[in-house]
């Protein structure tokens, strides 16, 4: 049985892999799928409505599935419509995370009032919404990296309310219940205007195609610059129209005005529906989240081949590591497809890109000794990575439109990459430290072989790492030269870069010169894990120089939380010979 136990793992990963992929059937009359893969413009590009709903929701409550306080799930698109047409309802949903106490205060609630403990609706807060105004009014004059926790949360919490009332201006006024018909009656229309002009200055979403070479709009511009229903584009009507047979749960009226809205756009614009198909499907079957928990478990049974079962476990771990990665390079690659860009493009992308890149290492690695090591350390890098990039999803679209400065394919395809395989390879060379440290204080499981193999592992990556990190930070080089006229600034960014170089660097010549032995070398690759982490994340989320996203608190204590481990495991590193259960190094 055990001979049949890695093929049989990999079976049941395979079908949950197909099944994940495979289209959601529609559990309701209306087919929200079809809505939910409409064309809008919105923060630059263009992207389907299903990705509005859901980057919204990530972003107010942290995550995309939405639960009433009754228990009932809510898909994303389905909120996203009650949002544009049934806004009573919408209000009601418990979609706003709040977690600071004195933030909940300024609406007189406590932790027992929301659904989890955490999400409240647009209904419970509304009436403290002045107080809220004045406090980020105040909390606003306070600058970004020294304000208190309840100012952050009352900043964060303003701009979660304001953009969750300009989604709904987005369609149609929210106080008009049959906007249908006030479009078709001429003194009804005339009532409207006001609504027509909050539309035009609060509404979010570019929803009307140009009727010919034009540029998207908004349904609020058009209805604000029409004197008479004669003059509105028809879309606007369709989209009325769309909300109206929501609102009166008219399905088959729905299903019909949304397929025949879709044809009339493939005819008009095949490329972009075809995109926004693509897109809408990927966010469905979310191949990172399926790729993060194979990783997860594929480092758990590595973890537990070095106590037992190795001959069994270490082939079912490498076989799910690798399925992992292929599920990943497939989500890479789709995106490549989607945004018309090189792998990495924002601080998201860099996390998958480095969790992919330290996987194949690994797997090549684990190829070439077969003792369940590396492969341990590339799933581990792999579902964190995949964590990280979720977290930094909170923030909105991740497909973000690239800076002017940036805006190159050409760099981002050589320098970027070039420098994020440094970090990814200088990251694994660290983690691979971190098993033999592991290893061999903590368990018996660490033998002269298994050492000698990770001391080979360490050293090549290093190698690798200093070739690649060095080749990326004289390529960005050139490319601030040519964005901003100079080759090196001593920006923060290009430090960290010069840091990890000059640290890989020391590495190989205090092997080379007899200095360090292999418990020496694995204690500077752990050292190498805190650089990387400061020039990835640290310079680029502490509002510091030119590539800077501004500060973030969370950023700051993961960060110092990080390298305190890294300093723990190299105090673990650095405990006396005896004190070690496994294989003892001749010398540090």
């Amino acid at each position: 049985m055990k001979r049949f136990l890695p093929a049989a793992i990999l079976l049941f990963a395979v079908i949950w892999v197909a099944l994940s992929l495979l289209p959601a059937p529609e559990r309701g009359a209306f087919d929200l799928a079809a809505f939910g893969r409409l064309p809008v413009l919105a923060d630059g590009r263009m992207k389907p409505l299903d990705t509005i709903a859901r980057n919204a929701l990530l972003m107010l409550q942290g995550r995309q599935r939405l639960e009433t306080k009754e228990g009932r799930t809510v898909a994303p698109v389905q909120w996203l419509l009650d949002v544009f047409y049934r806004p009573a309802e919408a209000d009601a949903y418990p979609v706003f995370r709040i977690d600071n106490p004195d933030v909940l205060s300024l609406f007189n609630l406590t932790p027992a009032d929301g659904q989890g403990r955490v999400r409240f609706s647009f209904i419970q807060l509304q009436a403290g919404v002045g107080e809220l105004d004045r406090q980020a009014r105040l909390a606003a004059e306070t600058e970004s990296a020294l304000r208190s926790p309840f100012q952050r949360g009352v900043i964060d919490l303003q701009q979660h309310l304001a953009y969750y009332e300009r989604l709904g201006y987005s369609c149609q006024p929210p106080d008009r219940p049959d906007f249908a018909a006030d479009l078709a009656d001429a003194a009804r229309f005339r009532a409207c205007r006001p609504g027509f002009e909050a539309m035009n200055t609060f509404g979010l979403l570019r929803l009307i195609p140009p009727a010919a070479g034009g540029e998207w709009s908004t349904p609020g511009r058009i209805l604000a610059a029409a004197a008479a229903p004669a003059d509105v584009d028809t879309r606007v009507f369709l989209f009325a129209a769309i909300g109206h047979a929501w609102s009166d749960g008219q399905s088959e009226s729905f299903n019909a005005l949304v397929r025949n809205y879709r044809l009339e756009l493939a005819a008009g614009f095949p490329g972009l529906v075809r995109r926004c198909g693509l897109e809408a499907y990927f966010n469905r079957a979310d191949p990172f989240a399926t790729s993060e928990s194979l990783y997860l478990l594929a480092f758990l049974l590595a973890a537990i081949s070095w106590l037992r079962w190795p001959e069994t476990l270490g082939p079912a771990a490498y076989r799910l590591a690798g399925l992992a990665c292929a599920l990943a390079t497939a989500g890479i690659a789709a995106r490549m497809w989607l945004e018309g860009r090189p792998p990495v493009t924002n601080l998201y992308s860099s996390a998958l890109f480095i969790g992919w890149g330290s996987a194949v290492l690994c797997l090549v690695l684990e190829r070439l000794n077969r003792n369940g090591v590396a492969v341990s350390a590339g799933a581990f890098l792999g579902f964190a990575t995949l964590v990280i990039a979720h977290h930094l999803s909170l923030g909105g679209d991740t497909m973000e439109m690239m800076r002017a400065v940036l805006d190159s394919n050409f760099w981002l395809s050589t320098h970027v990459v070039t420098v994020t395989v440094g970090y990814a390879s200088t990251f694994l060379a660290g983690f691979l430290a971190i098993v033999y440290i592991l290893r061999g204080v903590l368990t018996k499981s660490l033998d002269k072989a298994t050492a000698d193999s990770l001391g080979r592992m360490v050293y090549g990556i290093v190698c690798f790492a200093t070739f690649f990190s060095f080749i990326g930070t004289v390529l960005g080089g050139i490319w601030a030269d040519q964005s901003w006229g100079r080759f090196w600034g001593w920006d923060p960014k290009e430090n960290g870069a010069l840091i990890i170089v000059l640290w890989n660097s020391t590495i190989l010549h205090c092997r080379w010169g007899g200095l360090i032995r292999q418990r020496g070398l694995m204690v500077l690759a752990v050292i190498g894990n805190i650089a990387t982490a400061w020039s990835w994340f640290g310079v680029n989320m502490l509002g510091i120089g030119l590539h800077s996203y501004g500060f973030t608190q969370a950023a700051f204590y993961g960060l110092v939380v990080f390298a305190a481990s890294q300093l723990l495991l190299i105090g673990l590193a650095g405990l006396p010979l005896a004190r070690w259960r496994s294989f003892r190094p001749a010398a540090a």
